[in-house]
Parts: C-alpha cells; sequence; structure tokens
C-alpha cells in the first residue's frame, strides 16, 4: 500500500510537471524579454555615463558601480526611478520660466528643451517621465509644441537624433543606411518636410515631426526606442526666407520635382528595405501633391502607411461614429449623415474615402452603396463648394464633386461660400480639415444652428492649435451644449454654468497610429491593408463607454494611451489573420496567431509592449 501511495504521488508530481512544462510550452509565445534580460555593454566608466542608452544617472546600484567602474563618478546616494522622476519634476517646474530664450519663447518650447536635455542624458529616463505624465507632455513631444519646435529646429539642434537622407546622397543611400548604429530597427517615421501641421514647407527642420511621433510609438505602443528611427528626406525646400537663412541646416536650393523627386524617395525606400526587410515606414506631413501618390507607389510593396492620409482618416470616422452613437442613434446610421467638409488637402480627401467606404460597408459594401454614399458629402475647399462645373479640379476630389442640376435645387452653386453651404444643407456634421484658423466664424457657427440633427457635430481638426476652425469656447457659447465638439489640437473643457460642461475632444491621431504600427510589427503583416485600418478605427469608435458618448465624450483621455493603443493593435493583428497577411513575429508564427482567441491577441500586444525599466548590466570586452 505504501509503495502503492509512494508511486502515486510520484506519477503526480510527474504528471504536475508535464502539465507545467506544457503550461510553458504555450505562453512562451506570449511572452517577451523586452527590456528584462541583461544587457550586454562593451564600455565602462565616463562611456557608459554619456550613453543615454544605457545611462541610469543616480539609479545605478553600487554593485553595478563596482562592476562598471563607476563608483566615485555618482553621488554616493542611490535613488529609485521614482525619485528620480520626483527629483526630475521639481528641477523642471523650477527651470521652465528660466529655460526661456527671453519673453517671446513660450512656457512650453522651454519644456521642450528641458525634455530634450534628458534624452541626451538618460534615454529610460526620459520615456518614464513621458509615459508617468502623458496627459502633460504629449502635447509637448507632439503637436502642438512639435509645430514650435519644428519652426525653430536649425536654432535648437544639438546633437543628431535620427538620419538625413538628401538630394546630394543619390546613388549612396544603400551604403549610408548601414551608418545607423541599430541592427534592427521596426519603426521608421519620415518626412520630406514639404507640410509641416498647417505650417507649410519647413524643409528639413521638419525632422521635429518624426522625432515626436516615434517618441509617442516607445510612451503609447511599447515600440523599443533602440529600435526606432526619425528619418528626412531633404529634397531642398521652397521657403524663401530658409533658403535666405544663413544658419538653416538644410539644403539651400529648391525642391526636386517629378521624376528627379521619385528617384530619391525610391532608392530611400529600397535602402531602408533592404538593410530592415521587415521594418515599417510611416510617412508623415508631405504635400498633398505627393502623399496620395507615393501611397500608391508603395503600399502594395512595402509595409508602410501614410499618416495624415490614413490615420487622420481612421481618427475622424471613430468620431464620426461616436458622434452618431452621442446622438442616441445606433451606428447602422451613420450612412444617413449629412457631412460639410471644409478643407480637400490629403487630409481632407483622406476622411472622404474613408468615410465613403464606411458608410458604403453598412449599406450593403456593393457599387450601388458605394455610389449612394458619396451624395451624404458637401466638399468646401479655398474656391468654395466642389462641382462637376468646377475647371481644372484635383482628380481626387473629383468623385465628390456634387452635381451641378441637384445643386441648383439645394439653392447651391459651383464656388458657393461654407456659410451658404451650411445654411442650406443643414448638416448633422462640420468636419474641418482645412488648416484655416477661425474658417468656423460666427456667422458659420450661427448657420449650423438650423441643422436638422438633434445633436450636431463640430470637428475643428486642424493643427496646430492657431490654425484650428474654431475654439471649444467659441463653438459652445455660440450653440449652447447641445452639440458635439471635437479638435486636433488640445482644448480646456468648457464651463457652460449650472454644472453643465461643454466637453472638448481632442481627435489625435496618437489614438491610432501606435497601435497600428504595434498591430502591423507583431502580426507580421505584408502589408497595411485598408481592412487593418478600418479595424483600427471602429475599435477605437467603440472604446468609450455608452455613459460617456451620451455625455458627448467621443475620445478618450490620453491618460489611457497604452490601453487604448493595446486595443487597437489587438484589432488591427486580428483583421491581417482573418486577410491572411500575417506571417508572425519573432517566436509567434502565422499558424500560432490563427489559433489565439482575442483575449489572447490582446496578452500577446501586452507582453511584447516595451517598457522603461532599467535592465541590469553586464560589462564584457569586444
Amino acid at each position: 500500500m505504501a509503495m502503492l501511495l509512494k508511486h502515486v504521488r510520484n506519477s503526480s508530481s510527474l504528471l504536475k510537471r508535464h502539465v507545467t512544462a506544457a503550461h510553458l510550452l504555450l505562453s512562451r509565445p506570449f511572452t517577451t524579454t523586452e527590456g528584462h534580460r541583461p544587457s550586454i555593454v562593451h564600455k565602462r566608466s565616463l562611456d557608459i555615463l554619456h550613453d543615454p542608452w544605457f545611462n541610469k544617472g543616480t539609479a545605478f546600484s553600487m554593485t553595478e558601480r563596482d562592476r562598471l567602474d563607476l563608483r566615485g563618478l555618482l553621488p554616493p546616494n542611490v535613488m529609485s526611478p521614482d525619485l528620480q522622476i520626483e527629483r526630475f519634476m521639481v528641477d523642471l517646474k523650477r527651470l521652465e520660466v528660466q529655460a526661456r530664450d527671453g519673453p517671446s519663447d513660450p512656457n512650453a518650447l522651454a519644456k521642450w528643451r528641458i525634455l530634450n536635455r534628458l534624452h541626451d542624458r538618460n534615454e529610460t529616463m526620459y520615456y518614464k517621465v513621458l509615459i508617468a505624465k502623458i496627459e502633460e507632455y504629449a502635447p509637448i513631444v507632439y503637436t502642438p509644441t512639435v509645430g514650435l519646435v519644428c519652426q525653430n529646429y536649425s536654432g535648437l539642434f544639438r546633437r543628431p537624433r535620427g538620419m538625413y537622407f538628401s538630394a546630394e546622397d543619390r546613388g549612396e543611400m544603400m551604403s549610408m543606411v548601414y551608418n545607423w548604429p541599430a541592427e534592427q530597427v521596426d519603426m521608421i517615421v519620415v518626412t520630406d518636410g514639404s507640410r509641416i501641421l498647417g505650417l507649410g514647407d519647413l524643409g528639413v527642420q521638419g525632422i521635429g515631426i518624426a522625432i515626436g511621433k516615434l517618441d509617442l510609438y516607445v510612451a503609447a505602443a511599447g515600440i523599443n526606442p533602440q529600435r526606432v528611427l526619425p528619418v528626412m528626406i531633404d529634397v531642398g525646400t521652397n521657403n524663401e526666407k530658409l533658403l535666405e537663412d544663413p544658419l538653416y541646416l538644410g539644403l539651400q536650393q529648391h525642391r526636386l520635382d517629378g521624376d528627379d523627386y521619385l528617384a530619391v524617395v525610391d532608392e530611400f525606400m529600397e535602402a531602408v528595405f533592404t538593410r530592415w526587410p521587415n521594418v515599417i515606414v510611416q510617412f508623415e506631413d508631405f504635400q498633398s501633391k505627393w502623399a496620395f501618390k507615393l501611397l500608391q507607389r508603395y503600399r502594395n510593396t512595402y509595409r508602410m502607411f501614410n499618416d495624415d492620409v490614413q490615420g487622420t482618416a481612421g481618427v475622424a470616422i471613430a468620431g464620426l461614429l461616436g458622434a452618431v452613437r452621442a446622438q442616441g442613434r445606433p451606428l447602422i446610421d451613420f450612412p444617413k449623415q449629412k457631412i460639410v467638409v471644409a478643407g480637400a488637402g490629403s487630409a481632407g480627401i483622406g476622411v472622404l474615402n474613408a468615410a465613403r467606404k464606411t458608410m458604403a460597408r453598412m449599406l450593403g459594401n456593393n457599387e450601388v452603396a458605394f455610389e449612394s454614399a458619396k451624395s451624404q458629402f458637401w466638399v468646401v475647399d479655398a474656391q468654395g463648394l466642389i462641382t462637376e462645373g468646377r475647371e481644372n479640379i484635383d482628380p481626387d476630389a473629383l468623385p465628390f464633386a456634387r452635381n451641378l442640376k441637384e445643386m441648383d435645387r439645394q439653392g447651391l452653386r459651383e464656388g458657393a461660400s461654407l456659410v451658404e453651404v451650411v445654411k442650406q444643407v443643414k448638416p448633422d456634421v462640420l468636419l474641418g480639415l482645412s488648416a484655416v484658423g477661425g474658417l468656423f466664424s460666427k456667422e458659420v457657427l450661427e448657420a449650423l444652428k438650423g441643422s436638422t440633427s438633434t445633436r450636431p457635430a463640430i470637428f475643428a481638426m486642424s493643427n496646430p492649435t492657431k490654425n484650428a476652425e474654431c475654439t471649444a469656447e467659441e463653438a459652445f457659447s455660440i450653440l449652447g451644449d447641445n452639440i458635439i465638439f471635437a479638435s486636433g489640437s488640445p482644448f480646456s473643457n468648457v464651463d457652460l454654468g449650472n454644472g453643465h460642461i461643454g466637453h472638448c475632444n481632442q481627435g489625435n491621431n496618437m489614438y491610432l497610429f501606435p497601435g497600428i504600427g504595434l498591430g502591423t510589427l507583431l502580426s507580421g503583416a505584408r502589408i497595411v491593408s485598408d481592412g487593418m485600418l478600418q479595424a483600427a478605427a471602429e475599435r477605437l469608435a467603440t472604446y468609450m463607454s455608452e455613459e460617456e458618448v451620451l455625455k458627448g465624450i467621443i475620445f478618450p483621455s490620453t491618460s489611457r494611451i497604452r490601453d487604448i493603443t493595446k486595443q487597437v493593435a489587438t484589432a488591427v493583428i486580428k483583421e491581417a489573420v482573418e486577410e491572411d497577411l500575417a506571417e508572425g513575429y519573432h517566436g509567434m508564427d502565422a499558424r500560432e496567431l490563427q489559433k489565439l482567441s482575442e483575449d489572447e491577441i490582446a496578452e500577446y500586444v501586452q507582453n511584447n509592449m516595451w517598457s522603461p525599466e532599467y535592465p541590469t548590466l553586464v560589462y564584457k570586452k569586444e
């Protein structure tokens, strides 16, 4: 009997070991070693302290100080990361005013300077601060302050952060891409500086936008900061002020055009994908003339997307669907919304195409539905309402040109003003992507009082803040609290008295592009498909609770950005698998991805998001 019990115990123990081993095998693809394994370094002493990737400052333990010859090079008090953040925050508040270069230098730019100095010293600490204070610092590293940074970048430049490929480098890009030290790059954000936010052509200074976007990829999506690369393609500038400025850092020549321009961008794409075949390239702030052409040229060959065209469209779609929910209507009513769009640049056309596809899918996803959906849009550009009667109409805007006979019946004509269109159409949504500050004037907002919607929506989406079509206060003061308001730049909620709050929703691209990039990376998708982008937008649209949307809150707080990104990335991976585009990532192959439930995909995403933790450093001679 004793022998039998012993055999049972041994069998039980053996079974437990097999079950545990099986569990480890099953769970293995979900785990990641990002930021948790020891890092082998080939430098010691002051060299470590001067390396922002490995420097921990006062957080080096005494054993590490001995191991890396740091004893005596740092104050003796070993500080925890939390204490380091506290000390930095105290220092930042004290230095904000002192860091200003005179009274014309706003506090926001001073904050950017201080954060940038921290980034130069200690990259892990920088991202700890950014994640811990994302609501406060996202507007500093990204919109709206990044616009000011780009305008002043030649004077702010201190140390290289990213790569510069110029028209002078033709024929050399395949070799020069190996000058970047990282063996693996997951994410590139590239710009040619031709249309930075709504500020126009800023030339080489536009690299600030690529740096800011990648900071959010790290903070929001957990992309390893050692695997991101900001890129400027400098093909010259048509900004005469920069061409005459002796301190300007870029090529002082007019922009290349036509085949010469394409040859530079083609060579860049071939070079980066030759060295890093699995990299994802996000195109950012290319002028409308090239944004669509480059997207169509590369999207079926490379893992790339254009955030201005596709990311802005996705955020707008999420907001438009949220507005339908906030009106107390089912999402299936979206194809009934009358939408007046102010702006027909790359962002405006991108939103129009995405909204039309969304409506068509809800109406049956056939040609008749696609044709029917376009009748819900009235597009107004700098020349007024776009109709079929316009000469030299932009081919991208042509599908949305209104029929002249139909416009006659509505009392409108080619080139009708925005006020006239709003008065006659009585839209459910007034959507601004014009980059013209104050375009939604008092007269326009007054005209919106005639809307047939019980709760009209105003989307003043242009960036930076000075380019917003109207402010939240202007909208609520004229139209009252029974509206939905969203903007591209942050505005404070409006106190309407009697306990009523006018909620200002920031429809920021940061809700989507980090999740699109992360989902594409972790799925190993061959391309970034329309379906993946649509899945991302729809997930964002349903993120808010019913209670929140009925209050007029259609976009979440940026304090939840990592969870939002996880949810968006999960939806992107799920769609990539369903479209048979996923090829897997590292230890997770395509077949394993197909077996995962949605909850398991979310766990897989969570476990592959980098967090800024100090790794244990081990010295080894090269």
